[in-house]
């Protein structure tokens, strides 16, 4: 992941109001919310189900990892959830090949009219091209932050589903999305590739497993597993669903949480979130670690890199996000 057009950014930063985001809070049921204590988030769990995607070698579609990763993660959620829907695609990627992808969909109260999703991405990218040794830019990544750290809180959070019920009010559907990293090598990206991303996302959005789906939000987590993460309010999130950014962000404050759940504006990033809200017509976020510091000036410092393994997934980011989602998803309306 992901692309991030610079340009665009400063043009639509110095054409935005608050307007927009004033007309979405004002078209928010007013219906009041009521607190329950949710179940406690387990970090080690967390890290165990990161650890074990990893352990599978690279998921890289078209690998056998891949495909062992896939069948672990849907026997594991067929355990939690009240049903699983393994979505198999075809698309095309920049090298105008027609690769194989999985989204797998795991429900929670499937019958529930009133629908949350929660989302990553469970694939890792084909190259590591932004490692620092030129030799390893054709070399597959473990993805443990970018990709694995999602999937693993939102694992978690289905272990907590399946031991204390959610309000049956409310549905949640659990979405890993396929091939969403394997957009251009960076030696040939263009300005104009933002379609090869997100695959997997774009494919659902076209063609959900229930026809008609419909959700109230939802919340996609990418690179939530770094030490130190800073998550701001990424752009199009701000965007396309700012009162999901306001209900998230308050409750991560609620919690003490600001150093991680940061209130500055951030950057726009082309993640599987896009296709949602403008594909599917679904609300949804990006909790994504940016980091315009790092040598990539984008994204946390070993984001498409050989470095990215098991060693720099820290629990405590993991449980802070952990934490704050379900929190979220545990309100009753």
């Amino acid at each position: 992941m992901k692309n991030f057009p610079i340009i665009l950014f400063v043009v639509l930063l110095l054409s935005s109001c608050n307007g927009s985001t004033k007309k979405q809070a004002s078209q928010i049921a007013t219906a009041p919310v009521v607190r329950v204590k949710p179940p406690l988030f387990q970090a080690d769990s967390a890290y165990a189900f990161v650890a074990k995607q990893l352990a599978f070698g690279p998921r890289v579609p078209g690998s056998p990892a891949h495909l062992a990763c896939a069948g672990w993660m849907s026997a594991k959620m067929a355990q939690l959830a009240d049903t699983v829907v393994v979505q198999p695609f075809k698309a095309r990627v920049y090298t105008k090949d027609v690769m194989e992808g999985k989204n797998i969909i795991a429900s929670f109260n499937p019958k529930a009219n009133r629908r949350i999703i929660l989302a990553a991405h469970w694939d890792s990218r084909p190259y590591a091209d932004h490692d620092p040794d030129p030799a390893k830019h054709r070399t597959p990544i473990d993805g443990a932050n970018d990709g694995a750290s999602g999937v693993g809180v939102l694992i978690e959070i289905a272990r907590l589903l399946k031991l204390q019920p959610i309000d049956p009010r409310t549905g949640i559907d659990i979405i890993f999305f396929d091939l969403e990293d394997y957009g251009p090598h960076n030696s040939v990206r263009t300005g104009g590739d933002d379609d090869y991303w997100a695959l997997g996302s774009q494919h659902w959005s076209r063609n959900p497993h229930v026809p008609g789906y419909q959700a109230h939000y939802g919340i996609l987590l990418d690179m939530v597993g770094a030490a130190g993460a800073v998550f701001p309010r990424e752009y199009y999130s701000q965007q396309y669903a700012a009162w999901v950014l306001d209900k998230v962000w308050r409750r991560a404050q609620e919690l003490g949480y600001e150093a991680y759940f940061s209130n500055r504006p951030g950057l726009p990033i082309n993640d599987d979130h896009i296709p949602v809200n403008r594909i599917a017509g679904i609300p949804m976020i990006d909790i994504i670690h940016q980091d315009t510091g790092s040598t990539n000036g984008t994204f946390y410092e070993h984001w498409h890199t050989s470095n990215d393994n098991l060693s720099q997934i820290d629990r405590e980011t993991l449980r802070v996000v952990g934490e704050v989602v379900t929190s979220v998803i545990y309100e009753t309306p």
